[in-house]
């Protein structure tokens, strides 16, 4: 491994997969990348957020500000996860579009980054739930072309 991907969800299981991916590529010495993906509900609040802040500083926010919040909000949990370990790492920002799937945006930006193993937490769900609503984890494992290493809830 030289370079991984690591998808940085902002719950108790993407911190401990944040966790593992880390001392994995720092006992490779890999670059890792971590991806923070905002939903369109989630760029939503964020710039909500910003666009309080806006009102009473009359100032204006564009997508680049509601990313670089978003980048500065990972980089916290990182430094919080990955402490003292010798790792050379990246936050990458993202945003997946309305009728953009999660996974097709964490492949693109694995291509674009040229890693060779992703980790992306999973979420256990009946073969049906995975056929009407799609599985981030098992599309990943299925279209990419490297090693993939996911941690179920």
């Amino acid at each position: 491994m030289e370079r991984a991907l690591v998808v940085l969800d902002q719950d108790e299981q993407g911190r401990r997969l944040l966790e593992e991916a880390a001392e994995l590529a720092a006992g490779v010495d890999a670059k890792l990348h971590v991806l923070t993906l905002l939903t369109p509900e989630e760029f939503g609040e964020k710039r909500d957020a910003l666009d309080a802040v806006e009102r009473g500083e009359q100032t204006s926010y564009d997508e680049g500000v509601v990313l670089d919040r978003a980048r500065q909000d990972a980089e916290d949990v990182v430094a919080d996860v990955v402490g003292d370990l010798n790792l050379d790492y990246e936050v990458v920002p993202g945003r997946v579009g309305e009728a953009e799937a999660e996974a097709d945006r964490i492949l693109e930006t694995a291509d674009e980054r040229g890693v060779d193993h992703v980790f992306v937490a999973g979420r256990k769900r009946s073969p049906t739930g995975k056929a009407v609503f799609g599985d981030r984890a098992q599309s990943i494992v299925l279209n990419f072309d490297g090693a993939v290493t996911s941690l179920l809830e």
